[in-house]
């Protein structure tokens, strides 16, 4: 738990519960660039330091941190990312089948943690950013006696139709999505569309800012050239995915590359990557972690990885074009993100190792020139998501901002029901 503020004599803070868990990188990453954005939002609003309220963030892995069980289904989920990335599609299957995030049993073993914590918080605003939390925390809200005073909000970071079911919650106050198509998607599974709003993905603030150095110095620091294309291999936060045999494939470019290798967090893949580049005729540094992915982006000329939600999106932020694993089929969850962003020409699909290749000969590089506008279609163009998430979340935590004070003529309230988007 991380409190951005103390309680003053001033009056009870407005408090803000954001909840995820690690099952890959990407729920951690929306949940601290909602928490990032709401720090940033506070300080341009109130630049002097005083907001109307005082204001208390608190960020939990709740689903691990519920019971040990829960945490082994999140063990499950991550060693398969990492290892058998092909079995991922039982995982989806069992998850929708029995949906253990809505079951009596799952309920009973939650319960005494989730009721403790969120008694002990009493926050105005329940933020929950991962689909296996949503059921069990309006449960809670009502054992607890809270649901008319705390409201509770769902944050979904998967931007296509075709995701898991428990991100439908129809208890939620709100729930805030990237796009159209996963708007429709949750109306297909009986949310009401009135309580849908369309904002984009929360990408982290700094993503939309200047990268902490050159791209130049960026690659010189990891011991590459500076001005040579540099391609940067991302296996995700587990580490998993077929990127090795894509990254052997490299060594088959004409043109002279360098490459950027993020591990994540498999050691037996950073391992087996420092004795591969000692082979490869390609430049190439091996990290099996950086917390800086903006400045990685920000110094490559493509991205390889998986088509994550939170990933694409920071990649969408950054304008770097990508080329996405397909050689196993990916996810559900993650099939329809691919497709949707190689038919807007924001992305390549690799089917096979060697379709990196042609990819790479033919790139154009960031020095090339201004990359062209972001397509508008499915609302990927709202690269600024995270800063109006976390003014809707202050404002349904009780906060006035003097933006929205100033702003706030006849006829401006949102009409979800004709454009569901704001």
């Amino acid at each position: 738990m991380n409190p951005s503020s103390k309680e003053t004599t001033d009056g009870r803070p407005a408090k803000i519960c954001l909840m995820f868990s690690d099952t890959g990188g990407g729920h951690r990453s929306a949940t601290e660039a909602i928490e990032a954005a709401i720090h940033h939002v506070l300080k341009e609003e109130f630049p002097d330091g005083t907001p109307s309220k005082p204001v208390q963030v608190f960020v939990e892995n709740v689903v691990e941190n519920s019971h040990p069980l829960n945490r082994r289904f999140v063990e499950l989920y991550n060693y398969l990312l990492r290892h058998q990335q092909s079995a991922m599609k039982y995982y989806y299957w069992f998850i929708e089948t029995f949906k253990p995030n809505d079951s009596e049993m799952g309920w009973q073993i939650t319960r005494p943690y989730l009721n403790k914590y969120v008694k002990e918080h009493s926050p105005d605003v329940l933020v929950s950013v991962h689909p296996m939390s949503n059921q069990y925390l309006a449960r809670s809200l009502k054992e607890l006696g809270l649901k008319d005073r705390t409201k509770l909000i769902t944050v979904v970071t998967d931007p296509n139709g075709d995701f898991w079911s428990g991100w439908a919650c129809p208890d939620a106050l709100l729930t805030i999505v990237p796009n159209d198509l996963a708007r429709k998607r949750l109306i297909d599974l009986g949310v009401d569309k009135n309580k849908i709003v369309i904002m984009g993905m929360p990408v982290h603030p700094d993503f939309r800012t200047p990268a902490s150095s050159s791209p130049g110095e960026f690659r010189k620091h990891l011991g590459l050239t500076a001005d040579l294309p540099t391609i940067c291999i991302n296996a995700g936060w587990a580490g998993g995915g077929n990127l090795l045999s894509i990254y052997k494939a490299l060594s088959n470019v004409r043109r002279k590359i360098q490459v950027i290798f993020l591990c994540g967090h498999n050691k037996q893949l950073y391992e087996t990557l420092k004795r591969e580049m000692r082979k490869s005729k390609v430049p190439t540094a091996v990290l099996p972690f950086h917390d800086r992915m903006s400045d990685v982006m920000a110094s490559s000329d493509l991205m390889v990885t998986k088509a994550g939600g939170l990933t694409s999106f920071e990649a969408i932020a950054r304008r770097l074009p990508m080329a996405i694993d397909m050689i196993t089929k990916p996810m559900p969850q993650e099939l329809g993100t691919a497709r949707m962003l190689v038919s807007q020409g924001l992305a390549y699909d690799i089917e096979q190792a060697d379709d990196i290749v042609p990819v790479v000969e033919n790139l154009r590089l960031r020095s090339d020139g201004e990359p062209a506008p972001l397509p508008t279609v499915h609302q990927l163009d709202k690269v600024d998501a995270s800063f109006n998430i976390a003014r809707k979340l202050l404002e349904l935590a009780g906060v006035e901002l003097p933006s929205a004070r100033k702003s706030d003529k006849p006829g401006k309230d949102m009409d979800l029901e004709k454009t569901g988007s704001v």
